[in-house]
């Protein structure tokens, strides 16, 4: 008979530490109760406008020259040390010698040249719009697009709406 009024109590205990974690009316934003914070959508960097132009830039590289680097090893040896100890107390003695280790010394030698391709531009797709987000001021702006949006756009008529999330601005 003497748990009750002490199980009522933690239970009461209990009851008011959760209401005032949780408690307050739900503002709808997936918290429970206060200002700001909530779940808002993603921003989108997506733009739209008349389509005007494209362009499509190849990718651009050039052939150079660099030393031609060759791996030479040579045979090294190197002096180890060994120690040993044994015995306890006062008759505690140590031994020691050495002997020699053979490994192999490399480095990296030039001999001679070798050609090679270098990337000077990458491939890039590029859209032209006008009133890019409903703003006539804003015409004759460059996105660089992906190659999938470059072609969805590159089929459409001259001025035609598209909306779509550039990779970067300029081209």
């Amino acid at each position: 008979m003497k748990q009750r009024p002490a199980l009522a109590g933690l239970t009461l205990m209990l009851v008011a530490v959760l209401s005032a974690c949780g408690g307050g009316a739900d503002k709808g934003d997936g918290h429970g109760g206060g200002k700001g914070g909530g779940y808002s959508k993603p921003h989108s960097d997506q733009v739209r406008g008349l389509y005007d132009a494209v362009r499509h830039l190849p990718r651009k590289t050039v052939k150079g020259t660099r030393a031609h680097m060759v791996k030479e090893c040579d045979p090294a040896t190197r002096k180890v040390k060994h120690t040993s100890r044994s015995g306890s107390g006062k008759r505690k003695t140590t031994r020691t010698w050495y002997t020699t280790e053979r490994y192999k010394q490399c480095h990296k030698v030039r001999k001679g040249s070798e050609t090679y391709t270098r990337v000077v531009r990458t491939e890039r797709w590029c859209v032209r719009l006008d009133d890019v987000n409903g703003k006539r001021a804003k015409d004759d702006l460059w996105f660089r697009v992906s190659h999938a949006t470059y072609s969805d756009v590159h089929g459409k008529d001259e001025h035609a709406r598209v909306k779509f999330e550039p990779r970067a601005r300029g081209c």
